[in-house]
């Protein structure tokens, strides 16, 4: 049995951020309010700049003729600093994990909501394959800076749009361990772990853990095929914010 903490399964095709540039209503995480959705912005002097690194943007973002170096991802002191534009997934082919594994950084939004006109997530990439195909397959957890989070992955045999859920909605679910900003831009600061430990994996934030399944939930037919991958880090359109400390252990 999965188990998830104080959250009901529900097991939809989903998104995790709006991805239309069309205007759309969808329920706000923040009082349940109808939120419009913006247009994903182009960076000026996107790109990639980090060594070593890679990036892709959705395929939706890709259909509306959004390119990774509509996005930014730059070093930055001991970290990396990340502006986007369409939204965008980033690694390091080199950086692995196989069997029981941990990967964790922490996200420093210094102004939230500064590029968009509602919350946006960021958060942690596992079990990456064919990262830089038109149908990559990974799954993630992230953080919005007003309490909520969602796990979600990208296969390339879900429908319909390559996505699979495994919180409730678009606009992620509550967790008290989530970081709340004091308001739109202010800081906000998240600690997001994903792990793989046994027959079970799961995503910690700021030291608690928000969500765990059995891996027989998240591998199979329109989901993943393994929980070994390349790890990285995936933020959504619209959104800055500094990672510190990105790093794979042991769980």
């Amino acid at each position: 049995m999965r188990r998830i903490s104080a959250l009901a399964r529900v097991c939809a095709l989903a998104v995790a951020v709006p991805l239309s540039a069309g205007v759309a209503s969808v329920a706000n995480a923040q009082g349940g309010a109808a939120v419009n959705q913006e247009a994903s912005n182009k960076v000026s002097g996107g790109g990639i700049t980090l060594a070593g690194w890679m990036g892709i943007v959705d395929a939706a973002e890709a259909g509306r003729g959004l390119k990774i170096t509509d996005a930014k991802l730059v070093g930055m002191g001991p970290g990396i600093h990340v502006t986007t534009g369409p939204a965008s997934t980033y690694w390091n082919p080199a950086n692995k994990g196989a069997g029981d594994y941990m990967v964790k950084a922490t996200f420093n939004e210094a102004e939230y909501m500064g590029l968009n006109d509602h919350p946006h997530p960021y958060g942690i990439v596992i079990a990456g394959k064919n990262m830089d195909s038109p149908k990559p397959e990974f799954l993630y957890c992230a953080a919005y800076g007003n309490g909520n989070f969602i796990v979600r992955g990208f296969s390339s045999t879900a429908q319909p749009r390559g996505t699979f859920s495994m919180t409730t909605g678009r606009a992620g679910d509550p967790n008290a361990a989530v970081n709340k900003a004091e308001a739109k831009g202010k800081p906000v600061k998240q600690e997001i772990a994903m792990w793989v430990k046994g027959d079970k994996i799961g995503c910690t934030i700021n030291g608690t853990e928000v969500a765990s399944y059995n891996k027989s939930d998240v591998i199979g037919d329109g989901k993943l095929t393994s929980t070994d991958g390349v790890w990285g880090i995936r933020f959504a359109h619209n959104t800055d914010a500094h990672v510190s400390g990105l790093a794979m252990s042991k769980p």
